[in-house]
């Protein structure tokens, strides 16, 4: 009897695998579909904070006039953020975000990268493009 049970119970498990097939691999693709959707657009959302924390600050620097003071609200605010929001806001990451800023003044340029890049391609300088490529090609001037 219980030979039977677990040859019945292979049966089934071997009729439904048959059967789910087609099904699991369409769910299967639905999940990595969204999972890349939303892996995306988190990427684009990070990457347009870090442009807007690294525009702001250099606002922020401007306004001081000076290099000491630059030097000093960066450390100042890469302390309180890092304690608030983790080591992705320590004073290297906020110095990231500055050059960022720099190199792509126009939140055009940035918003039109960031669909077809990731933040580490901006961090990497290995994108083979300047802001005033993208400028022309978008037909903005910085």
């Amino acid at each position: 009897m219980m030979a039977s049970k677990k040859q019945d119970l292979e049966k089934t498990k071997s009729a439904s695998s048959e059967v789910a097939t087609p099904l699991l691999e369409e769910l299967r693709w639905m999940i990595e579909e969204t999972r890349q959707g939303v892996a995306a657009t988190v990427n684009a959302g990070l990457t347009l904070l870090y442009w807007r924390v690294g525009k702001r600050i250099n606002e922020e620097i401007l306004k001081g006039g000076r290099a000491e003071y630059g030097k000093e609200i960066v450390v100042s605010l890469a302390r309180q953020l890092e304690v608030d929001y983790g080591r992705g806001f320590s004073e290297k990451s906020l110095r990231h975000m500055l050059r960022f800023a720099e190199a792509f003044p126009a939140e055009r340029i940035v918003s039109a990268l960031m669909r077809q890049l990731s933040w580490t391609h901006f961090l990497s300088g290995k994108m083979g493009v300047s802001a005033l490529d993208i400028a022309i090609h978008l037909e903005v001037v910085p």
